[in-house]
């Protein structure tokens, strides 16, 4: 009997390991190395340490393993503290952070130079990113995963390029299938 039991717990650990998926979040020093190899368009998640609602998307959107598996396949994925203090390089410009107070790392600090410059004034905000590293469009606040799933759908393959007016995104959300449950 304990054979059994203890057969069926690592079974079930080994399954729960296969339908679990976590974003393979990257530095955003990193993905010019990997654009080199395969090209693909780019997730910023800037979120900050002190942000109930960053908290919830990481937890609620970012964990699901539907998005996560979607945009493990299709995107980079980059998590960014918008108050934090990495050097960002970004298009031959570098990025700091020189209000920045250790002393309140995880309560509001001084914004970023990088989180300005991509026009964030709220948290959390989703940045996407084309191939070449420009800037799609931001997108402000939190996300359920079938909301995110929208954007990510819209923006993995350049399909955002089509729509030219109101009624072309209508005509994409209307089409629109979620695959999440």
């Amino acid at each position: 009997m304990l054979r059994l039991f203890k057969y069926t717990f690592i079974f079930l650990l080994l399954s729960l390991n296969l339908y679990s998926q976590e974003i393979n979040w990257i530095s955003f020093n990193e993905i010019g190395e990997y654009q080199k190899k395969n090209p693909k368009n780019v997730i910023l998640d800037i979120y900050t340490n002190w942000c109930g609602p960053c908290k919830l998307m990481e937890k609620n959107t970012y964990k699901n393993k539907n998005i996560a598996k979607f945009i493990n396949d299709n995107y980079y994925a980059v998590k960014f503290n918008g108050e934090g203090n990495k050097l960002i390089k970004y298009k031959d410009k570098v990025f700091e952070n020189p209000g920045y107070d250790q002393s309140r790392a995880m309560s509001r600090n001084s914004s970023h130079e990088f989180t300005r410059f991509l026009g964030v004034n709220a948290y959390p905000t989703t940045i996407f990113l084309d191939k070449e590293m420009n800037l799609i469009t931001p997108v402000r606040g939190y996300l359920i995963p079938k909301q995110l799933e929208i954007y990510l759908e819209l923006f993995k393959n350049d399909q955002y390029k089509k729509i030219k007016s109101q009624s072309d995104f209508d005509s994409f959300i209307k089409n629109f299938r979620s695959k999440i449950d």
